[in-house]
């Protein structure tokens, strides 16, 4: 499967040096630039609405990766009063999440520079997300492609590692905002007053966190089975190749990841009073999380019962059997439906839902033929009871992690408080003091910031 597809936010047209006063006129250049790079965000924003490719992201990610610095410096300037806002500054940034008739996504008026702060890094982890999508969709069915050489097969398993470091990447963006960012928004007088929609939402946040999680380690798991998906192309089923990793292991990555959709999903549902929002998130992202829960649960009791069947011996036949019924009910449950998709935005979504159709009935296919030899087995050699799902729920593992959030942190500023030039000048006046016998040495807001 691929990841979800967000529909990248557009923004509208700000000049900082409208909304803020330079006392000392030490930062007239910086404001320029910074507003230079917002407006090229604007504009890359604004074509990846008619493009849609693995260029247009990178750009969009380069972009804000220059311009979050630029925006950092002046939140610390304001802080510390080397800046003043002329008035509140109001962004107006298009939602992304939002539930609303027809998918008509408004775009809302956002007060104070930690909105601004907010509004980029989520842009910033969409596109990192959107572009591991793009890379996936590029490769294929690769490792199901009896003609592949050794290293075409290898040069794509790289590229899956890629996209899922951007997965991780994202995640830890998605945490940084609920965890650090967003509370300081609405805790700000002027936030306070307005209703954010779920998209600045702390809970849906972690949600997008979780889910991003999720996706990459589906990626890894992807790339786990790669080889031994090859080896067994002409006939999948019993035996295991020996280039197969432990079906077990297999089984609770899955289980990791369902149990990740699952608990996105409940907070993606939760309504936030914190975030004071009426609004709810768009059904297309909670349909995606929901299908997705769904199909890794089967997945994981479809590796369960492999495991016992193939590591298990006689006394764990009829839970194999078991563990694969079950696998194939889950698995039936959602070819039929699944937690549905409602109303599709496009020919993507439309794509994505063929992709798990096709996906889901091939992994059906795979487990009744497991299903049938196991059962065999067990009806001619083992003669094992069935145990119930109440009974081998009980029983089932606890999932485990295979990929992790890359932590994000603030970049350096490029001027003002905490910049590199800054700090470098407050250390040399330090020293001129102690070389100078501790005489004063005057210094003033935006010293060392002209060009």
């Amino acid at each position: 499967m691929t990841t979800f597809l967000y529909d990248l936010s557009t923004t509208g047209a700000i000049s900082f040096s409208d909304i803020i006063n330079d006392p000392s006129n030490s930062f007239t250049r910086r404001l320029s630039e910074a507003t230079q790079m917002r407006s090229r965000l604007r504009g890359a924003l604004k074509e990846s609405k008619r493009t849609d490719g693995e260029k247009d992201y990178l750009t969009i990610i380069k972009i804000i990766d220059d311009y979050l610095p630029q925006l950092q410096s002046i939140i610390n300037c304001v802080a510390h009063h080397e800046l003043e806002l002329k008035s509140e500054p109001v962004f107006s940034w298009r939602t992304t999440l939002s539930a609303n008739f027809l998918n008509n996504s408004p775009r809302i008026s956002l007060p104070s520079l930690h909105a601004e702060h907010a509004c980029s890094l989520l842009t910033y982890a969409f596109a990192l997300s959107n572009l591991a999508r793009i890379i996936v969709t590029s490769l294929g069915p690769f490792e199901h492609d009896r003609a592949i050489s050794q290293a075409e097969r290898e040069t794509k398993e790289e590229k899956l590692k890629h996209a899922t470091g951007h997965l991780s990447r994202a995640s830890g963006i998605f945490t940084y905002l609920s965890e650090t960012v967003l509370p300081e928004l609405q805790h700000s007088a002027s936030a306070s007053k307005s209703k954010l929609p779920p998209d600045l939402s702390p809970e849906v946040n972690t949600a997008l966190a979780r889910m991003s999680l999720a996706d990459a380690q589906t990626l890894a798991i992807r790339k786990l089975l790669s080889k031994s998906f090859y080896d067994s192309n002409i006939a999948p089923g019993p035996p295991l190749p020996k280039s197969h990793p432990a079906p077990g292991l297999i089984a609770k990555l899955h289980l990791e990841c369902a149990s990740l959709y699952s608990s996105a999903r409940t907070l993606a549902k939760t309504p936030s009073a914190s975030s004071k929002s009426a609004e709810d998130v768009s059904p297309e992202l909670r349909h995606y999380l929901g299908d997705e829960a769904l199909l890794h649960s089967a997945l994981a009791k479809k590796w369960f019962g492999i495991d016992a069947g193939e590591n298990g011996g006689e006394d764990r036949g009829g839970d194999a059997v078991g563990l694969l019924i079950w696998a194939q009910k889950e698995l039936q449950e959602l070819k039929d439906g699944g937690k549905g998709v409602g109303l599709s935005r496009g020919e993507k979504e439309k794509r994505d839902r063929n992709l798990r159709k096709e996906k889901v009935t091939k992994e059906l296919e795979i487990t009744g033929v497991w299903l049938k030899h196991y059962k065999k087995i067990n009806d001619t050699v083992h003669f094992k009871s069935i145990p119930s799902q109440a009974d081998l729920q009980s029983r089932l593992s606890s999932g485990v992690s295979a990929v992790f959030a890359t932590p994000y942190s603030l970049p350096e500023p490029m001027f003002g408080p905490g910049s590199g030039a800054r700090v470098q000048k407050e250390q040399d006046t330090l020293d001129r003091e102690g070389s100078m016998g501790g005489s004063a040495s005057s210094t003033y807001a935006g010293a060392g910031e002209y060009y």
